[in-house]
């Protein structure tokens, strides 16, 4: 390596060159390497406008170009010798492009700076990552679906704090998760849109006397608009925060459902039986299966938010514009949104090859107190006021409680409700009642079904060609 190469970008402004402790702590080459191919997609469309406002050759543009290439197909093949003086990806592709393209690729960086180098590429990235998570939601998506389904009229108790409610259909209660996931897609539609801005051409902060082409670049890359202000577009880390927050409350929907996962793969609910490939054993005890993918995905959550939160606290306090700070944003973006398609994946492979206890479920959900809301219903067609009919009926469990005898006992032999209210206690009978729009019954349920379906597909239409 010469001299010239050994030297850091700014070394023209200083006699001393950089001590090996502050190479140390400010370079980033360690995670932001993840970003070489996006930092050749946009050297590649930088060089093209450089050509075509006439501050490359053509045959300089072909070199450098060329160049590019080759970096590619060394950093794919795993041949890319890093240098101990490549601080980050920017300054590793700069100083391979012109040891192999000479002077032209010293003008690799006209009018550019790493600021909006770093926020296109970061933009690049996230385009393409963003839809991969999009995509992963939308494939437990299709299973939830699957399974709602084929569960047919099973259904299973509906609970609040934990504690026996109302019976639902099992297909109502997937498709509870279905719903919450697919807001997760559409906020990644719109979070995605609000990221599709090019900020090359901002330059460090005000731009550039040369005579650039921003919006030519932000075409070439496939991007529906550049920057309007330059200071903002390289200051600008709203696209990170917003992504982060995204795939946290997607991460907080998947620590729903493994909550859930978990409990009814217990013994003591004994609702879902997963497959031995999406299970783990014990170290000590030969008899457990344990769900561990659905822990991992609630404990991911945490993660996550830590992930968002360290991100907001950084931005909180900069002034305009690009401060070093902002290196800061990556390793918190990769890690979220590894950990959140990692965690879709496995959930959705567990979800795919689960087994659900219809028979246990409608057996927990078949009890008498299950159905107190229908008999106080039933009061109130009768010209009972709501609060009076609760109040009968609750009186009535409290009785069949405290004196060890049934419900259906109490209710028998109730002169407000009679025989007449016994056939609501028959199982199933609750279920099948709840008739209302979006409610828990057959009826309501096979409008959303359809509904759901109507939903992957305008998902799929857009994932097809974002």
């Amino acid at each position: 390596m010469s001299a010239r190469d050994a030297r850091p970008l700014w070394h023209g402004r200083f006699a001393d060159s950089p001590a090996d402790d502050l190479l140390a702590f400010t370079g980033s080459l360690a995670f932001d390497r993840r970003l070489a191919a996006d930092d050749i997609a946009g050297s590649r469309a930088h060089v093209a406008m450089l050509a075509r406002v006439g501050l490359l050759t053509d045959e300089e543009a072909d070199a450098v170009t060329t160049a590019l290439e080759t970096v590619a197909e060394e950093l794919g093949e795993g041949t890319f010798m890093f240098a101990p003086t490549d601080e980050d990806i920017h300054t590793a592709v700069e100083r391979r492009v012109t040891e192999l393209a000479g002077a032209a690729g010293a003008k690799l960086h006209t009018g550019r700076s790493r600021n909006d180098q770093v926020a296109l590429d970061l933009r690049l990235f996230l385009r393409r990552e963003g839809h991969t998570v999009a995509l992963a939601v939308h494939e437990l998506q299709e299973v939830l679906v699957r399974w709602a389904r084929e569960a047919g009229e099973a259904y299973l108790p509906g609970y609040t704090h934990l504690q026996r409610a109302q019976p639902v259909l099992l297909a109502h209660h997937l498709l509870a998760h279905f719903w919450a996931f697919a807001r997760d897609v559409d906020r990644w539609h719109d979070a995605l849109e609000r990221a599709d801005v090019s900020p090359l051409g901002a330059g460090a902060l005000a731009g550039s006397s040369l005579p650039l082409d921003p919006d030519s670049v932000a075409r070439d890359l496939g991007f529906a608009g550049r920057f309007e202000n330059s200071l903002d577009a390289v200051s600008d880390r709203d696209f990170v925060a917003e992504a982060l927050f995204v795939a946290a409350l997607t991460q907080t929907h998947l620590s729903r459902l493994g909550e859930e996962i978990v409990l009814w793969s217990s013994q003591e609910f004994g609702f879902v039986h997963l497959a031995d490939a999406y299970s783990t054993g014990s170290s000590m005890l030969p008899q457990k299966k344990n769900p561990d993918i659905a822990e991992l995905a609630r404990g991911g959550a945490g993660r996550l938010i830590g992930d968002l939160t360290g991100v907001l606290a950084t931005l909180k306090g900069l002034p305009l514009a690009y401060n070093r700070d902002l290196q800061g944003d990556k390793e918190p973006l990769f890690d979220a949104l590894d950990t959140c398609t990692g965690a879709l994946r496995a959930l959705t492979g567990l979800l795919d090859s689960a087994e659900f206890d219809t028979t246990r479920m409608q057996a927990a959900a078949d009890t008498a107190a299950t159905a107190a809301t229908d008999l106080a219903e039933l009061l109130v067609r009768g010209g009972v006021p709501f609060r009076d009919a609760h109040a009968a009926v609750g009186s009535l469990v409290r009785q069949a409680v405290e004196r060890g005898i049934s419900l259906e006992e109490l209710v028998m032999t109730d002169p407000r409700l009679g025989p007449e209210a016994l056939a609501l206690l028959e199982p199933g009978e609750a279920v099948r009642r709840r008739t209302t729009p979006g409610g828990a019954g057959p009826e309501p349920v096979r409008h959303q079904l359809a509904a759901a379906r109507t939903r992957l597909e305008e998902q799929h239409t857009w994932l097809e060609h974002a």
